[in-house]
């Protein structure tokens, strides 16, 4: 289960986040293409565009129901 306090900094504030259990599986960047993106520094995802659209939503929940290591979080906003 994603943890809110241990989130990946390069994440825009806002309902969707990636914590640092990500594994750079690209599961979420295929799924979500809009709103994730890798760090190449780092080698993990992060949300870098909150979704604004239902098409996007859905996307962003496909993302984090698929997360291998349910790295990818919903704090509920």
């Amino acid at each position: 289960m994603a943890d809110l306090e241990d989130t990946n900094p390069e994440n825009v504030g806002g309902k969707y986040y990636v914590d640092s259990q990500c594994i750079d599986c690209d599961l979420c960047r295929e799924t979500a293409p809009l709103n994730f993106q890798r760090s190449d520094d780092e080698g993990y995802s992060y949300v870098f565009k909150q979704p604004e659209s239902e098409e996007e939503i859905e996307q962003c929940v496909e993302a984090m129901e698929g997360c291998p290591v349910e790295a990818i979080g919903d704090d509920g906003a």
